[in-house]
């Protein structure tokens, strides 16, 4: 019995921990299980022609809202080539609305939904035993003589009880490690999914100081953690961080996401003994409008985060990250520009501009009517427009969104950034409203460009503000310390010209 545990991961430097935990929890099972990853940028016959030829009995897909529409296609032509192979899909994007899903792909043999661990564990003791009586599986949906059936759902696991599985697979240098120490979340911001598990299930401490110990024998390059809060108990995160700075390798870097609020004196006093580089913190800031913020279950008060998020970049030694989502209910344009430019003020590593998902299974899809939300039919979900924004400034904020990721969060630009936008009224969601109105305006957004081109085109909007003279002088400057010294001579070679 051939069975393989696959995915579409977006990138190739991402991988997939879920089928990572369900090839463990099968492991030392008379079953021949493979683990193997693509991404969504690999090409589709490559795909399907690995998959046809591995002579598998069941294919088992991990599905997101990145991969989906891929999955379903793939899915669809390898069942047409290999009819009896059986279709195995889990992950968020199919654990809600399993029946319907399953009545517009006939292709599809089995869901999994929500945590899979322990219902893999199942379904691999029915094909080892040869019963297939899938009627023992819990958290299962699967077809049985023409008709959908769903089980109950399974207990949620003691997350001790799920093996470590990095032992068991080979440590990939050029990935992220991603690494999971609870489950859950204190929170219930009404577009995660996350906010429907009530409770909280963390590792132990000593478990995960074991865990982490590896990874760090094994010097792996980056871990990161996809806890959704990972300082929801600030005894346990402060143990966590002292024994990694302790026992820092000068090599791997920890990523989390942590709730700012929550850090206090004793955390900033150990945060500032360690290295620079060793940590990275990513803050869901999402806005700084009260009512916004009350509409999707979040604190009102957004100025304790902002408050800590500044003592953090004081420390000088972590990189911060800050996410704002456009699209939430009773933010309209103008009062996400005041959202942006409190967050932009603060001077963060990075400032993800993101839009908000109407996923399947949370509260804030099943309030769209409420608040006037038109999203698109299709995985992502993303939001069009609400009764607050308009498609057009939803647009208008994606172009602002290309510019700050080229020029704020690529890096390289900080003096001629700085330079500009003081000169020009020091309006920070105002300066990249213009230079994204310039930047569409010259149909630079129809190819990429390379480093130099982007200094470039940012002299280009200086002289049209009439600020060409001295943002030159700080272009060349931050040119000198990104580039080489031929790049400079190079760059300045060809007359600024683009």
């Amino acid at each position: 019995m051939r069975i393989l545990l696959t995915t579409l991961n977006s990138k190739y430097v991402h991988s997939n921990l879920a089928l990572k935990y369900l090839y463990s929890v099968a492991e030392g099972s008379d079953l021949d299980i493979e683990l193997f990853e693509f991404t969504i940028n690999n090409d589709r016959d490559y795909i399907y022609t690995e998959i046809v030829r591995g002579g598998y009995d069941y294919v088992c897909f991990s599905c997101y809202i990145w991969n989906i529409g891929k999955i379903k296609d793939l899915a669809s032509d390898i069942k047409k080539a290999c009819p009896e192979v059986k279709i195995l899909l889990g992950g968020p994007e199919v654990s809600h609305e399993t029946v319907p899903f399953m009545e517009e792909n006939s292709w599809a043999d089995y869901i999994i939904r929500g945590e899979g661990e322990y219902p893999f564990f199942q379904f691999c003791k029915e094909l080892v035993l040869d019963e297939n009586d899938f009627s023992k599986v819990s958290s299962l949906t699967y077809r049985e003589n023409g008709q959908i059936l769903e089980t109950e759902d399974g207990p949620l696991l003691d997350m001790d009880t799920i093996p470590f599985p990095y032992e068991s697979l080979p440590m990939e240098p050029d990935k992220v490690v991603y690494y999971e120490s609870s489950r859950g979340c204190p929170y219930h911001c009404s577009y995660c999914l996350s906010s429907l598990e009530k409770n909280i299930r963390p590792l132990s401490v000593e478990r995960t100081r074991r865990d982490l110990g590896y990874f760090l024998y094994k010097k792996v390059k980056q871990v990161k953690f996809i806890d959704r809060t990972f300082n929801y108990d600030k005894d346990r995160a402060y143990e966590l961080w002292r024994y990694l700075i302790e026992n820092d390798n000068g090599v791997t870097n920890f990523h989390f996401e942590i709730c700012g609020e929550l850090l206090d004196d004793r955390h900033f006093d150990l945060l500032s003994t360690a290295r620079k580089g060793l940590f990275q913190f990513e803050i869901g800031i999402q806005s700084a409008n009260p009512d916004a913020l009350m509409a999707v279950d979040r604190k009102e008060s957004v100025f304790p985060i902002l408050h800590n998020v500044e003592k953090l970049l004081i420390l000088g030694n972590i990189h911060i990250h800050v996410d704002l989502i456009a699209g939430l209910p009773h933010e309209d344009y103008k009062s996400f520009a005041r959202s942006f430019n409190k967050v932009y003020e603060l001077g963060a590593d990075n400032l993800q501009l993101g839009f908000l998902k109407l996923l399947k299974g949370t509260k804030i899809r099943r309030q769209a009517s409420e608040f006037g939300y038109v999203f698109r039919a299709k995985a992502p979900y993303e939001v069009i427009s609400n009764q607050d924004l308009s498609a057009a400034e939803l647009v208008k904020l994606k172009m602002i969104e290309t510019v700050l990721d080229l020029y704020a969060n690529k890096g390289g630009f900080e003096m001629t950034l700085e330079y500009i936008l003081k000169s020009s009224g020091g309006n920070p969601f105002r300066f990249y409203e213009q230079l994204a109105d310039f930047f569409f305006s010259k149909g630079y957004q129809h190819r990429s460009h390379k480093k130099e081109d982007l200094y470039r085109i940012l002299l280009k909007f200086a002289e049209s503000k009439g600020l060409g003279e001295g943002a030159e002088v700080f272009l060349t400057e931050d040119l000198s310390r990104t580039m080489n010294f031929d790049a400079v001579k190079k760059f300045h070679k060809k007359g600024w010209e683009i």
